[in-house]
C-alpha cells in the first residue's frame, strides 16, 4: 500500500511520547493533538480517527477502557437514530419529492421565483433530514427542470434563426403599409412619399439585437441560461446549510454541541429543541432572504421585477414549458398514499412532542410524570421511530391487489403486514461514521476534563480578558468559519468547543455567548467543493466552477457571520440570559480549578 505524505508522517510519530508526568495537563496534549491532526488532515477516515482515544487513553492511564467506551453512545445517538427512522420513511414513500414539487409549483417558473421556491423546500427538508441527503434528493429534481430549460432554449434559438428573415420582411411590409396610408391620408405629393419612406428603409437595414449566446462548444443556449443553472445549483447547497441550522437534529454539528454542552454543564438545562428553534429560526429566515438576493444579484442581475413577476402575462414559452415539466413530475406521483399520510402524521407528532416537552413558559407534558429529568427529545424520537417498524404500510381493512387473469403478467401479492420501514431502509441512511465521530469528540472532551487540559488552555488565553464579549465571539466565528473551509465541520467543532468553553469560563463570559455562534458558523464552509458534502454534490453536476463557488460562498459566509452576530446580541440575550455569568458555569469553573 502506498502512503501519502500525511500517512507517512503520522505513522512514524504514533504513538507520541510525552515528556510530562501523567498528572500534568500537558501530558494529554500529544494524544489530543494526534486525534485533532487526523481529523483535520483526514489522513484516515473520520470515523477511524475518532477511535484513537479508545485505545490511547487506556494505554496511557488517562481513562479506563469502560469509561471511554461509555462516551461513544450518548443520548444524542439515540436521538439521531429516531430521526433517521423518520427520514427513511420519508424517502421510501417519496414524501420529500411531493413536498418539493408542490412548493416549486406554488413558486412558479420565473427564474427568481424558481430559485426561491427550491430554496424554501430545501430549507424545510434540511430541518429534519441531513444536509447531504436533502441535497441529494432535491438536486435531481432541479436538474430535470434545468434540462427542460436548456432544451427549450435550444429550440427557441433554432426557431429564432429560422424566422429571422420572415420577421424582417414582415416588419418592412407593415412599415410600408402604414407609411402609404399616412401619405394618402395627407395632402402631400409623390416626392414626399419617397422622403417619408427613406428613413424607415434605413432603419430596417440595421440588424435587430440578438441574444448573447455561449460558445459553440457550450451546452447552454445563452449565457443567461448558464447563469440560471449556476444560481439554482448553488442556491440548493446554501439552502441545505441554512435549513440544518434550524433544528438541533438538523446537522451533526448541532448534535455535537448539544451533547458536549450538556456533558460539560449538566446543571444548565437551557438547550433543548424549543429554545434552539426559537433562536435559530429567525436566523434562517433572514439568511434565506439575503442569500437569495445575493445570488440573484450575482447571477441574474438586479431586475427583480422581470425575474420574480407572478403575472401570467409576463411568462415566456420556456417558463410555461418548465412549469408543465414540474406539473408532469408531480402527476407521476399519483394521489397521496396511505404510507405518506402516516409519515406526515408522525412527522407532525414528533415536532409537537419536541416543542411541548419543556417549553419553558408553561409546564410541558413531562410534568405529568412523577419522576423528573428522565425523558428527553431522544425518548420521543426513538418511540416514534420504533413504531414505524410495527405499523403496516397497507391501509387497514383494504383488499390486497389480485393477480391479473388470462395469461397476462401476474403481480405478486404484497405482504399485508409489511411495516412502514425495514431495518435495511434504516441502515441505508444511518450515518454510523458520524455516530462514531461524535462519540470520539465526547471521549476527547472527557479526557480534557479529567486531565485539566481545558482549564490550562483557558488560563493561557487570559490576555484576551480586556476584549468585550461581542469581540471575543466575533473572533471565534471568523476563526471557525475560516478553518472549516479546509477541514470537516464536525472535526473542526469538536476541536474548538473545549477551547472556547475554557476561554469563556476564564473571561467570565456566558459560555453560550461563544459556543452557539461558533456552532452555527462552523456550517458556513461553503466556498469550496471540499467544504462539505452538499457542495461536492452540486459541483459534480458541472454547472458551476470553483471560482463561482468562491465568489458566491464568500458573500454567503459573510452574511451568515453577520446574521449570527446580530442574533446573539439581540434576541439571544433575553432567551439565554447572556448578560450574566450563570451559576452552572461558576460551579463547573470551580470544580475544574480544583
Amino acid at each position: 500500500m502506498r502512503y501519502g505524505p500525511w500517512q507517512t508522517a503520522l505513522l512514524h510519530k504514533s504513538p507520541i511520547p510525552c515528556l510530562f508526568p501523567m498528572s500534568h495537563p500537558l501530558c494529554l496534549c500529544p494524544r489530543c493533538l494526534l486525534t485533532a491532526v487526523y481529523w483535520v488532515s483526514e489522513a484516515v477516515p473520520l470515523g477511524a480517527a475518532a477511535l484513537v482515544p479508545a485505545f490511547l487513553y487506556p494505554l496511557f492511564g488517562v481513562l479506563k477502557s469502560s469509561e471511554v467506551a461509555a462516551e461513544y453512545c450518548k443520548d444524542t445517538t439515540l436521538l439521531l437514530m429516531g430521526v433517521i427512522c423518520l427520514a427513511a420513511s420519508i424517502e421510501k414513500w417519496n414524501l420529500h419529492k411531493r413536498i418539493a414539487l408542490r412548493m416549486v409549483m406554488i413558486a412558479g417558473a420565473k427564474p427568481g421565483m424558481l430559485v426561491l421556491g427550491f430554496m424554501c423546500c430545501t430549507v424545510f427538508l434540511s430541518m429534519w433530514l441531513s444536509n447531504t441527503s436533502t441535497t441529494a434528493m432535491v438536486m435531481p429534481i432541479a436538474e430535470a427542470v434545468l434540462q427542460q430549460l436548456i432544451s427549450t432554449g435550444v429550440a427557441d434559438t433554432q426557431e429564432d434563426s429560422e424566422t429571422e428573415e420572415p420577421r424582417a420582411n414582415r416588419t418592412m411590409y407593415q412599415i410600408l403599409v402604414l407609411s402609404t396610408a399616412h401619405v394618402f391620408s395627407s395632402p402631400t405629393n409623390s416626392d414626399s412619399l419617397y422622403l417619408l419612406l427613406s428613413p424607415f428603409q434605413t432603419a430596417i437595414s440595421i440588424p435587430e439585437p440578438k441574444k448573447e449566446k455561449e460558445s459553440k462548444n457550450s451546452r447552454y443556449p445563452t449565457k443567461r441560461d448558464h447563469m440560471i443553472c449556476k444560481c439554482l445549483s448553488l442556491s440548493i447547497t446554501y439552502a441545505a446549510t441554512i435549513g440544518g441550522l434550524i433544528t438541533i437534529t438538523g446537522t451533526s454539528t448541532n448534535l455535537i454541541f448539544a451533547e458536549q454542552f450538556n456533558n460539560r454543564y449538566p446543571d444548565a438545562k437551557v438547550i433543548n429543541f424549543g429554545t434552539w428553534f426559537i433562536f435559530s429560526f429567525p436566523i434562517a429566515i433572514i439568511m434565506l432572504l439575503l442569500t437569495w438576493v445575493w445570488l440573484h444579484f450575482l447571477f441574474l442581475g438586479c431586475n427583480f421585477r422581470e425575474t420574480c413577476s407572478l403575472s401570467k402575462k409576463r411568462k415566456t414559452r420556456r417558463e410555461m414549458l418548465s412549469e408543465r415539466k414540474i406539473h408532469d413530475e408531480y402527476i407521476k406521483l399519483g394521489p397521496i398514499s396511505y404510507p405518506e399520510v402516516v409519515t406526515g402524521v408522525f412527522f407532525i407528532l414528533m415536532t409537537l412532542l419536541w416543542f411541548t416537552r419543556e417549553p419553558g413558559f408553561v409546564p410541558g407534558w413531562t410534568s405529568l410524570f412523577e419522576k423528573k429529568g428522565y425523558r428527553t427529545d431522544a425518548t420521543v424520537s426513538v418511540l416514534l421511530g420504533f413504531l414505524l417498524f410495527l405499523i403496516p404500510a397497507r391501509r387497514p381493512f383494504s383488499r390486497a391487489p389480485r393477480t391479473t387473469a388470462g395469461g397476462g403478467s401476474t403481480e405478486r401479492d404484497p405482504d399485508p403486514l409489511a411495516p412502514m420501514i425495514t431495518w435495511k431502509d434504516f441502515q441505508n441512511l444511518m450515518p454510523w461514521e458520524i455516530v462514531i465521530l461524535v462519540g470520539g469528540g465526547y471521549a476527547l472532551a472527557a479526557g480534557c476534563k479529567v486531565s485539566g487540559l481545558s482549564v490550562w488552555i483557558g488560563r493561557q488565553l487570559e490576555p484576551m480578558s480586556g476584549l468585550p464579549p461581542w469581540m471575543v465571539t466575533l473572533l471565534a466565528c471568523l476563526l471557525v468559519s475560516a478553518v472549516t473551509e479546509f477541514a470537516s465541520n464536525p472535526a473542526t467543532l469538536t476541536v474548538f468547543l473545549p477551547i472556547l468553553s475554557a476561554l469563556s469560563e476564564t473571561l467570565k463570559i456566558n459560555p453560550l455567548h461563544t459556543l452557539i455562534p461558533a456552532t452555527m458558523c462552523v456550517s458556513f464552509g461553503v466556498m469550496l467543493p471540499v467544504g462539505n458534502p452538499p457542495n461536492a454534490i452540486v459541483f459534480s453536476y458541472g454547472h458551476v466552477q470553483i471560482s463561482d463557488m468562491v465568489k458566491a460562498g464568500f458573500g454567503v459566509n459573510l452574511i451568515g457571520v453577520l446574521v449570527v452576530m446580530l442574533a446573539i446580541t439581540t434576541w439571544g440575550v433575553p432567551l439565554f440570559n447572556l448578560t450574566e455569568f450563570p451559576d452552572w458555569a461558576i460551579d463547573r469553573n470551580v470544580t475544574g480549578s480544583l
